[in-house]
């Protein structure tokens, strides 16, 4: 297929990541017991140590040369965000919940499971809550790209 590219850095990188891992697990589990007073496996094993880490390398190096090799495309992001308006229900949940509205996850539910929402079916949702004005104006006013959540703080934590 002359029009598919291959994310063949990024599959290295998961092999290589692979091997890696299968080794850095056998040497947990075998490293910290000894079978016999006199166990010589543990100078075999330790041999592979290298192998381990090497392959590692090779897999953030393919890493880093895919994620190198990536361009971002904004308007597209936009577009897909634009078009995810569910992402609100968590801030609307949370202001229900906060004026003491009844059930606001059921509600919330009803609205957004297996359905598309769009703007204006969750802006007539936020139209029809008993909220007090300023409350309702600032979900009104929000929008996927502009509603971040806790997401700021979050990532200051990592």
């Amino acid at each position: 297929m002359p029009h598919k590219v291959n994310p063949i850095d990024f599959e290295n990188a998961e092999g290589n990541f692979g091997i890696a891992n299968a080794l850095f697990e056998h040497f947990s589990a075998k490293l910290p017991i000894s079978r016999w007073q006199r166990d010589l496996t543990d100078s075999t094993v330790l041999r592979a140590l290298g192998t381990a880490f090497g392959h590692s390398q090779v897999a953030l190096d393919s890493l880093a040369k895919g994620l190198g090799k990536l361009e971002v495309n904004p308007q597209r992001l936009d577009a897909d965000l634009d078009a995810a308006w569910e992402v609100l229900a968590e801030a609307v949940q949370t202001v229900m919940r906060r004026h003491g509205l009844p059930n606001p996850y059921e509600q919330l539910k009803a609205l957004t499971r297996g359905q598309g929402i769009t703007a204006e079916s969750m802006r007539a949702f936020v139209q029809g809550l008993e909220l007090p004005a300023d409350a309702k104006q600032r979900l009104l006013e929000m929008t996927p790209g502009s509603y971040t959540g806790l997401a700021e703080s979050l990532a200051k934590k990592i």
